[in-house]
């Protein structure tokens, strides 16, 4: 009974440290654009929100957030939903990872924007790879509920490329219309599509393995 006491105290433990580690990066994200903003407040509310980066951040605030203040409803309990701890797992991770061997090598900032682009796009993704190794279930790794997350990026892309077809502005280079044609947006969006794929099916097989070890210990 105290160690279940103790690993649930751990367990809400983490969870408020991401519910406040994804709401101060998102926060301090955004009051680093406004104050450094190339265009008016309206359109740079609008570039802040096109970002995958910061929707997905926003998206493990929310997770959070759901967890720590025992939120319900329509909208909250989609985070309470089979898959949704590895769907949103691995969105992050695909942060993380693009950021990593794609991104980083394109900008180099500095002082607290360097410190806010760390707590984005690495400690926050390596932290919910972490809760997710503590807190995996057999429920968050059927694969039909996972797939119905995909709808989150491709809709994203869709908004994105609709959106920048007539404004002209794309947040991402390998999605850039205008700069590498439709063709290659096409090839790339694919290619990360099957790469989210490929990352949700390594963690069914990692979160298999961990339940297998568990149950043998018991």
């Amino acid at each position: 009974m105290l160690y279940m006491n103790k690993s649930t105290s751990a367990k809400k433990t983490f969870q408020f440290i991401g519910f406040s580690l994804g709401w101060i990066s998102v926060g301090a994200q955004f009051i680093l654009m406004i104050q450094n903003r190339q265009a008016d407040i309206s359109e740079t509310i609008i570039r802040f929100f096109s970002f995958f980066t910061i929707l997905t951040n926003i998206l493990v605030a929310l997770f959070f957030t759901a967890k720590v203040c025992n939120l319900k409803g329509f909208f909250f309990n989609l985070f309470r939903s089979k898959g949704s701890l590895t769907a949103v797992t691995t969105f992050i991770l695909i942060v993380g990872l693009v950021y990593q061997f794609i991104l980083r090598k394109t900008w180099h900032p500095t002082g607290l924007q360097m410190i806010v682009d760390e707590l984005l796009h690495t400690l926050i993704p390596l932290f919910m790879l972490g809760y997710w190794l503590m807190n995996v279930q057999k429920e968050n790794l059927q694969m039909k509920p996972l797939f119905k997350w995909l709808l989150y990026p491709v809709v994203y892309l869709i908004l994105i490329m609709t959106t920048g077809y007539f404004s002209h502005y794309y947040p991402y280079p390998f999605i850039n219309r205008d700069q590498i044609g439709f063709d290659q947006v096409l090839y790339n969006s694919l290619f990360i599509l099957i790469f989210t794929i490929s990352i949700f099916l390594m963690l069914k097989i990692i979160g298999n393995y961990i339940l297998n070890l568990k149950t043998k210990k018991l």
